[in-house]
């Protein structure tokens, strides 16, 4: 299959899901949910990083975090108290535990204190590789960091694919007539993000033959992103709407 032919393929799929339609099923209909910018913002990085095993355990999980926020991430998160945090005593998410979203909250207040977003972490240099590795360095850069906590929060620098970053980051930068993302970031052009790869991705790229790495890390996302730059210099990463959606809701590819 020609390289046009596959670009047609991927376009159809990303019309047929990038859709509202689609929201409710997904971990991005957590920050949907909210309307001021450091709420979506707070939602979009809890539910991504939770996003690992079945979908429907994720929002599951993320509902239950806002819940115990009341419904108020930002407003929590800055004023919320060293005692308030017991009742996150029993909140678990697979290996995420109460120690891990304690530092999570440590961190996330502090930041708010200074700035009022997350996208600073995301600019400073002017390849996203690097700024991931920032992200993760200044995430883990507090006293009490705790050593287990840092496998939630991917860097390039150990080579990882870092998907459920590089999916937070799409949420936020993108931006179409849509509306699933949000496009609430306008320091990071859409053209900088690199795509969120996991399993499902990385099965339907190599059937494309659309990435060649045997090993699923930061090269493979690297190589991969480059490939589909090729269809959408500007825009690269709306095919994680095709390539995922394949992979997960589709049993075979539907050629043209």
């Amino acid at each position: 299959m020609g390289h046009q032919q596959i670009k047609e393929l991927l376009d159809g799929y990303v019309t047929q899901y990038n859709r509202p339609d689609f929201i409710d099923s997904d971990p991005i209909s957590i920050p949907h949910k909210f309307s001021a910018r450091q709420d979506i913002e707070i939602a979009g990085f809890f539910s991504a990083i939770f996003s690992w095993g079945q979908r429907k355990t994720i929002i599951n999980k993320s509902l239950e975090l806002m819940q115990l926020m009341d419904n108020a991430p930002y407003q929590f998160i800055k004023n919320h108290q060293p005692r308030e945090r017991q009742r996150f005593k029993g909140f678990v998410h697979r290996t995420f535990q109460y120690t891990d979203l304690l530092y999570f909250l440590t961190f996330l207040q502090h930041h708010y204190s200074q700035h009022d977003s997350l996208e600073v972490h995301f600019t400073r240099h002017p390849n996203m590789k690097d700024n991931l590795i920032h992200f993760h360095d200044t995430f883990f850069s507090l006293p009490s960091a705790p050593l287990r906590t840092r496998k939630h929060v991917a860097t390039p620098a150990r080579k990882s694919t870092c998907k459920r970053l590089n999916m937070f980051l799409r949420w936020m930068v993108r931006s179409d007539k849509q509306g699933v993302d949000f496009g609430l970031w306008k320091k990071i052009d859409p053209s900088q993000l690199m795509v969120p790869l996991d399993v499902h991705v990385e099965r339907v790229a190599k059937k494309l033959n659309l990435l060649k790495r045997k090993q699923r890390d930061w090269l493979a996302t690297e190589e991969l992103t480059k490939v589909l730059s090729r269809f959408d210099p500007m825009d690269p990463t709306k095919y994680d709407f095709a390539l995922f959606s394949i992979g997960v809701l589709e049993k075979e590819i539907i050629w043209p």
